[in-house]
């Protein structure tokens, strides 16, 4: 029996000796650098084993520094991966460029169209990763985001919808993407003539509410309010906008495509 004990504690001492880092991502081309210290007693190096997709890294981690060769996995560019590196406790190896995990924006439009009627598609190519593309229009005299759709990744062509809701006159719309390195990445836009009524804002003196008409006819619309310091105090969607918290002062307006200044009284 007191055998039986001492083992089972000399095995719980052992289990717990031990410790794990992991890491996943995608397959971008290019290999993952380790840097590993000896361990706390000494007599070797921290990292015990590695493992890729649950397959063991040949040759073993007895070195200072080692590389994960993703090409002795035949894993493929834009495929999954799960790196296990097993070491001892009291000692971590520690991943030298874990970014290159990081899916990059690498897409390539195909075709690109939009109706009257706003509805865009858009075809892609060559998508390394699953990144969001954002979706942007053109008003006001800058690019306004206006949706998300979740990209699809893979080598193959994908294709995408967003319904855009135009503004009066001539619109421009692209998409846009962000990797991991922060670069913006816009595709060319595309325009349309839209057939949408010119939006016209009434009152002209603002006391408690704004609105937003067609003639006579409320619509809605995409606005912005600014004070005068350039500071944004109100945005949405709709054929109203309560003023009654704006204090008095001067304001400038951004709605349908259209730029206005107003005073609050």
């Amino acid at each position: 029996m007191r055998n039986l004990i001492v083992f089972v504690l000399f095995t719980f001492v052992s289990v717990a000796s031990f410790a794990a880092l992991s890491v996943e991502g995608t397959y971008q081309g290019k290999n993952i650098y380790v840097q590993n210290p000896m361990d706390d007693e000494g007599f070797g190096y921290c990292a015990t084993k590695v493992t890729v997709n649950g397959d063991i890294m040949p040759g073993g981690t007895s070195m200072g520094a080692f590389e994960i060769d993703f090409s002795m996995f035949n894993i493929e560019i834009g495929e999954p991966v799960f790196i296990v590196i097993e070491h001892n406790d009291g000692c971590k190896p520690k991943i030298l460029n874990p970014e290159v995990l990081l899916p990059r924006s690498t897409f390539v439009v195909s075709e690109m169209s939009i109706s009257d009627d706003g509805k865009f598609v858009w075809k892609t190519k060559n998508e390394e990763g699953k990144l969001p593309f954002v979706i942007e229009q053109y008003r006001w005299n800058k690019w306004v985001v206006i949706g998300e759709v979740q990209g699809k990744g893979g080598g193959s062509e994908n294709s995408y919808e967003f319904l855009v809701t135009p503004h009066s006159g001539e619109n421009m719309v692209r998409v846009v993407q962000v990797d991991h390195s922060g670069t913006k990445r816009p595709s060319k836009e595309v325009k349309f003539m839209s057939k949408t009524a010119p939006v016209s804002k009434t009152p002209a003196k603002v006391k408690n509410e704004i609105r937003f008409v067609t003639g006579e006819t409320p619509v809605e619309t995409r606005y912005e309010i600014y004070d005068a310091y350039g500071n944004i105090v109100k945005k949405g969607v709709g054929s109203s906008v309560n003023c009654t918290n704006l204090l008095r002062g001067v304001y400038y307006i951004n709605f349908d495509n259209v730029n206005e200044k107003f005073i609050k009284n």
